[in-house]
Formats: structure tokens, sequence, C-alpha cells
């Protein structure tokens, strides 16, 4: 039995401000609508340096001690494509877009007003609920169940 798999391995980051998160309203293609930012982990690079990078990348701030939170993990092919889900409430700079889409800061209680990625409010569980770890996405055929854990 082979035990290694093909993964692609990425970060998202809930950056906490109050009452209040910084969202990116996604423009490209796939996931499309109101989500955290993130972005790729490059080869060899430790995964909070990936967070730290990728959140002064997407939103021109600079985050610290952002805290692991969880796990996102769904197949692809030939592999698994996992997100790690960070929390960071200390930043400093200010808030910029890039060509991924636009950054705004959204109130928690104002988020059914926003158009959010299909499966956002899943993911914001499994960060904020210190019981659940993972998201997973188990799929048969063109059936994605979404399972918390």
């Amino acid at each position: 039995m082979n035990r290694t798999e093909n993964v692609e391995l990425t970060v998202l980051c809930l950056i906490r401000d109050g009452s209040r998160i910084l969202m990116q309203n996604r423009m490209k293609e796939d996931w499309q609508g109101y989500t955290l930012p993130g972005g790729h982990v490059e080869p060899g690079e430790s995964f909070v340096d990936a967070v730290v990078r990728e959140m002064k990348e997407e939103t021109g701030l600079d985050i610290r001690s952002p805290r692991l939170a969880g796990i996102k993990q769904f197949p692809i092919e030939g592999g698994r494509y996992i997100v790690l889900l960070f929390v960071a409430e200390r930043f400093s700079g200010d808030v910029v877009s890039s060509d991924e889409g636009r950054m705004e800061w959204v109130d928690v209680s104002d988020l059914h007003e926003r158009r959010t990625v299909e499966d956002f409010h899943e993911l914001l569980r499994v960060i904020e609920d210190p019981d659940l770890t993972e998201f997973q996405y188990l799929v048969d055929g063109d059936n994605w169940q979404v399972v918390l854990k």
C-alpha cells in the first residue's frame, strides 16, 4: 500500500478586528463571492511563513502570531487539496485589494447580506468552533458531501 500522495497546500486566514473580519470579494471564475484571503504554500516554505506572506500580498497587512484553527480538504485529480485555516487578530498596515478581489471589512452580524462562496459558513464554523478541526469533502461521482469533524 502506497502511503504517499500528491498534495496541493494552501492557506486561508480569518483576520479579525473586534466584530469585523476581513473578506475578499473574489473575482476569479472559480469560487466566486466573499471569502477569506489566502493562497498557495511555496515548496519548502513553512505554513506560518506562507500565511504571513500571503496576507501581505493579498491584503497589505502584516499579521503577527497567526494561529492554526483547522483544515479543509478535498480530492483533486491525482491527490488531495489541503487548506490550512488560520486566525490572526494582531496586524498592522493598511488594507489593499489585489487582482484576486476587493478586500472589505465586514461585521460578522452583516454576513447574511453578502454573497459568500458556497461553503463559507461551514468553513467559518470549523474555524470558530473549538470542537471542530476538519472540513472535508467526500466525493462520489458528481455528489460532493461536506463532513465536519
